[in-house]
């Protein structure tokens, strides 16, 4: 198989996915234009031209549009290529793979679970770099006392609200 990606239609926007021989190697939420989605999946796999997805990804499509509907989808089955992800990330990356559809958790209880109590500005950092937005759901992290936290995406917090509303979650 050679490096691909596609761009889909959601209830949030045109995102993207891009995936090699290895598996998805990179979710795009959406940007300002199409060209600005895909050239931010392109600096992930740079060799990636568009085609139809295999089955698997096709997967994995269906999944993310069905969760930016709003329903309950689990992303598990979704095989992630973490190659280039650093060993503390993938930690992060599984335990918020863990968070369900319509909940939340903090940054400080994630790195709880990864068993590293003091890491809680690190798992901000992981969470700001994850290249897999909705598979690994950085958007249903925040920060202690329930305040939203950061959101890197294209429309930062509006973005971050919108899917945590679409998802059932009401923040107070």
């Amino acid at each position: 198989m050679t490096d691909a990606l596609l761009l889909f239609d959601t209830g949030i926007g045109r995102c993207g996915i891009a995936w090699g021989d290895l598996g998805v190697a990179a979710v795009q939420l959406p940007e300002d234009r199409d060209a600005l989605t895909r050239a931010r999946l392109l600096r992930r796999l740079p060799r990636a031209s568009e085609a139809p997805p295999p089955h698997d990804v096709a997967r994995a499509v269906e999944g993310i549009v069905a969760l930016l509907e709003g329903e309950r989808v689990d992303l598990g089955f979704v095989e992630l290529d973490l190659g280039d992800v650093p060993p503390f990330h993938r930690r992060v990356y599984d335990a918020a793979r863990a968070v369900p559809a319509g909940t939340t958790t903090t940054y400080g209880e994630l790195a709880a679970r990864i068993h590293s109590p003091r890491s809680a500005r690190a798992v901000g950092q992981a969470m700001a770099r994850n290249p897999f937005p909705i598979v690994v759901p950085c958007h249903r992290v925040l920060s202690s006392g329930g305040k939203v936290g950061g959101f890197s995406a294209n429309g930062g917090l509006g973005t971050k609200m919108r899917m945590l509303a679409i998802e059932g979650v009401v923040l107070s």
